[in-house]
């Protein structure tokens, strides 16, 4: 394989985006850019995995396993090997010293094959993110798509960067007056930790679980995919290529495994204390983020869990195209992105505008009626919102509306193509900051509580200040992947700059245009922070891949 000539110039380009932090992406977005016959291609390649067993032929397989029921309606089918990880967990620690000795670039540039691979099946891999996250057509073939790859890149990257930090070797003399100097060789070698449990989730299975298994497999560490019940196609298809791509470069294909579970199986609990596992990332819930973070005490655990996303609205110079992006960002993938806004503070006094000033009902009513303008065509709601991924998301927002004064009822829509998909717009329910109860139901309950999907809350403060000390309350005790705010006070600007700092929030300043509060760009946004409670980790940094490997130190007389 001509790994070198191929991959080594896009390698270097991203460690020199990851530097300057410019727009840079080598995976194109737009699905014509595949060729004209790649959409048939595609989707011809997802519809032949239906009814069928992935076969991977990996080791230690005791039975097949797989109820996979795709949001707009269709079983899918597909059978997986379920594993007897007492026999596949050592077979995938059998190739470590191999892949260890290759060293940071070949196994850089052998994962940089394997994202080229995926690449070229963009579509397929399209269709298998929409018929298992609920994503429309083109979110999944963006964000589970390109976006993904992105991610993953940057992670190789990061891991490329830190691991040739130090030299493989260097000669060491020190002086010793009149006599002879002391005189060694020393040897500096990057030795992964150990087998990388990836447990997927639901909603972006490759968007958020690309930056974790190439951190781990680029660092030298073997790494067991436990895909999302819900979603295994796309991280089982990402394991058949990469295993293809490492035989073929001729190392042993068991450093990539799959571990899909039985329904209730729980299989993650039980992989993740065993001795062998060493790394684990997680995207999910925070009931078992924080789990894995207090029981996994033999790994190092990577976190990306629940929080309350605020957007303070102190005012704008923009009145419509603040209700144009916010409509937008609630409404995106019916909000079941981690980074999609639920709380939007608003003095109860209201605020400034270019169009005059508008009260707080005023704003909410305002903004209502932009959602219901953007969502108002069946045919351009059904291609924002996709589908609830699961009943528990429609639960909530059937719950939602005894919560306080709803001012944008969710309405059901249909969908042509798929009769039996879910979909609905968004509610926005207005509360009371100040009261803590709203006809009995508990209103800082509910604001206080990640809420996830289409679901956000209008919530009247005192004041901007006010707001910043619900913002930092929030962000302190609940975590938040992003805040957004508007203002054209640089005085506020500068308050809320401080609170975000103070509590290690991403935030995002009067977005009026076609960026969105909760979309972040591979090598120059940061996806979360690290540093509240809503993860314990960012995507990408040089922390996120740093600990996934040691250096190892040998000393030799010269």
């Amino acid at each position: 394989m001509q790994l070198t000539e191929t991959h080594r110039p896009t390698l270097d380009q991203a460690l020199e985006v990851i530097r300057t932090r410019a727009y840079w992406s080598p995976h194109p977005e737009h699905p014509k850019a595949y060729g004209e016959s790649a959409p048939a291609d595609g989707l011809a390649a997802f519809e032949a995995l239906r009814d069928t067993r992935f076969e991977l032929n990996q080791p230690g397989t005791d039975g097949w396993t797989g109820a996979e029921i795709s949001p707009y309606g269709p079983e899918l089918g597909i059978e997986y090997p379920h594993p007897d990880i007492d026999v596949l967990l050592p077979a995938m620690r059998a190739g470590m010293a191999a892949w260890r000795e290759a060293g940071p670039e070949t196994r850089a540039l052998v994962c940089l094959e394997i994202l080229s691979r995926i690449s070229a099946r963009t579509h397929e891999f399209a269709h298998a993110v929409m018929h298992t996250s609920g994503q429309a057509f083109m979110m999944a073939f963006q964000a589970g798509g390109p976006h993904a790859q992105d991610r993953g890149l940057e992670a190789v990257a990061y891991a490329y960067e830190e691991q040739t930090r130090t030299p493989a070797a260097a000669d060491w003399s020190k002086p010793q007056g009149k006599r002879d100097p002391l005189e060694l060789r020393k040897t500096f070698t990057t030795a992964g930790r150990g087998i990388s449990l990836l447990i997927g989730c639901n909603t972006f299975p490759t968007w958020n679980g690309y930056p974790g298994m190439f951190a781990s497999l680029a660092t030298g560490n073997p790494v067991l995919v436990k895909p999302h019940p819900r979603a295994v196609l796309p991280l089982a298809l990402t394991v058949r290529v990469a295993r293809e791509v490492l035989a073929e470069a001729g190392f042993d294909p068991n450093l990539v495994c799959l571990a899909a579970e039985r329904p209730g199986e729980g299989i993650a609990k039980t992989l993740a204390v065993r001795p062998e596992i060493k790394i684990i990332d997680y995207t999910g819930s925070t009931g078992f983020g924080d789990w894995l973070e207090a029981n996994a005490r033999q790994a190092q655990v990577y976190t990306e869990k629940a929080g309350v996303n605020t957007v303070v609205v102190d005012s704008t110079d923009n009145y419509k195209g603040m209700l144009s992006n916010l409509a937008f960002s609630l409404s995106l993938y019916s909000g079941q992105m981690c980074t999609t806004p639920q709380n939007l503070l608003i003095p109860r006094d209201g605020i400034t505008t270019d169009a005059g000033p508008k009260s707080y009902d005023e704003v909410v009513t305002d903004l209502a009626a932009s959602v219901g303008g953007l969502l108002g065509d069946d045919a351009r709601a059904n291609a924002l919102l996709g589908a609830l991924v699961n009943p528990d998301v429609k639960a909530r927002l059937d719950g939602a509306a005894g919560l306080g004064e709803v001012a944008l009822p969710s309405r059901k829509i249909a969908n042509p193509e798929f009769p039996d998909a879910v979909v609905r717009t968004p509610v926005i329910v207005k509360l009371d900051g100040a009261r803590k109860f709203w006809d009995g139901a508990d209103a800082e309950a509910a604001y206080l509580s990640e809420c996830f999907g289409p679901v956000s809350f209008a919530v009247a403060v005192d004041s901007t200040a006010d707001g910043l000390e619900l913002l930092r309350r929030t962000v302190r005790d609940k975590g938040a992947m992003t805040v957004g705010a508007y203002t054209t006070s640089s005085d506020t600007e500068r308050a809320i700059e401080d609170v975000c700092l103070d509590e290690s929030a991403q935030l995002s300043l009067n977005l009026t245009g076609g960026v969105y509060v909760n979309q972040t760009a591979a090598f120059s946004d940061f996806h979360g922070s690290g540093g509240n409670p809503a993860a314990n980790a960012a995507l990408c940094d040089g922390a996120f891949v740093s600990n996934r490997f040691r250096v190892v130190e040998v000393r030799r007389q010269a």
